[in-house]
């Protein structure tokens, strides 16, 4: 079992920036595939980014693509992600997950672990 922990949501304006961490802890793997995923209030569930265990592979959803960047090291239980130039449609509870494999990474159902999740806010 594998649980996950996230940290670094706040309250930040438009056009700024924001760091996000989540630490993976218990029967802990270097070979997961980590990821972050965002809930909005009254939305659905939305991938937002994944780094592989090893090659450190990254891949975006096309929302956050160019803004975000994902990363981790090698080895390693913790995995980031950087937000820039955020926007008040970035406001959600942005949730970190662990998996195996590489492949259908923005469907939720592939994705075997979660953390509780850590709020960001966009506003002026």
């Amino acid at each position: 079992q594998v649980q996950l922990r996230e940290s670094g949501g706040g309250f930040v304006e438009p056009g700024g920036s924001l760091s996000l961490s989540c630490t993976a802890s218990g029967t802990t793997s270097d070979l997961y595939t980590m990821g972050w995923f965002r809930q909005a209030p009254g939305k659905e569930r939305e991938f937002v980014a994944a780094i592989s265990p090893r090659d450190l592979n990254t891949y975006y959803s096309e929302s956050v693509k160019g803004r975000f960047t994902i990363s981790r090291e090698i080895g390693k239980n913790t995995v980031f992600l950087k937000m820039n130039i955020l926007e008040p449609e970035d406001t959600a509870d942005y949730i970190c997950a662990a998996r195996s494999g590489w492949y259908g990474l923005a469907a939720q159902r592939l994705w075997d672990y979660w953390g509780q999740g850590t709020q960001v806010t966009v506003s002026s």
